[in-house]
């Protein structure tokens, strides 16, 4: 049975963005010392991590002198700055998302980057349209992999989370996806290495079009 609505997260799962922010962290931390290896490893293990977690592990790694908020002003900065002149998308996702749309499928975007930045993002690829609603991280009261994002997003489209289909590509996204009971398919893209997917009776997927496959989301065609 197809679901009643199609949720997504963002950045790595319909954005290529993961990749311009770990190149732009490389760019602002090499001069400073830092090793590029070092940088983009430990990049990996912010994908889908938001917050105070991430704020955290960025501490931890930058060390107690250097300027943390700095840092991050002028990496978010960058990063949009980049997107905003070329906005990479994952393979299959516009197809993806205008078979869907030709289908009169309902779909929101879940993401953990702040709304109004998520929504001129998406404008500025022309997916924008698609949507009925973007949920963005400073607009729920928790952050994946709570499951607030997902109800929250269920509940502005008046339909039941378990009648959802949700695609996340990071742990994090995922986790937050399966304990709000969407059917819950990931489709990784940047990982640690030797890092395995957590079991979590999630479905995963190669792409975004085989990922809706998988969910009987191409089942009807209006």
């Amino acid at each position: 049975m197809m679901p009643d609505a199609f949720l997504f997260d963002m950045d790595g799962l319909i954005l290529d963005s993961e990749r311009v922010y770990g190149a732009v962290a490389r760019d602002i931390l090499v001069p400073h010392g830092f090793a590029a290896q070092a940088v983009d490893a430990h990049f990996l293990t912010l994908v889908g991590v938001s917050g105070d977690a991430a704020r955290q592990r960025l501490e931890s790694f930058l060390g107690p002198e250097f300027d943390l908020a700095g840092f991050n002003v002028a990496w978010h900065a960058e990063v949009s700055r980049r997107v905003a002149q070329t906005v990479p998308l994952r393979p299959t996702v516009r197809d993806s998302l205008e078979r869907l749309a030709g289908q009169g499928a309902r779909m929101a975007v879940v993401t953990s980057t702040n709304g109004d930045t998520a929504r001129q993002h998406l404008d500025k690829a022309g997916l924008l349209r698609h949507f009925e609603a973007v949920v963005g991280g400073n607009e729920v009261p928790a952050r994946k992999p709570d499951p607030a994002p997902y109800l929250q997003a269920a509940t502005a489209l008046a339909v039941d989370p378990t009648r959802c289909a949700a695609f996340e590509d990071s742990d994090s996204g995922i986790t937050a996806a399966v304990r709000a009971g969407c059917i819950a398919v990931q489709v990784p893209d940047l990982r640690p290495v030797d890092t395995p997917l957590p079991s979590l009776g999630q479905r995963v997927a190669p792409d975004l079009w085989a990922a809706i496959e998988e969910v009987g989301g191409f089942g009807i065609h209006l």
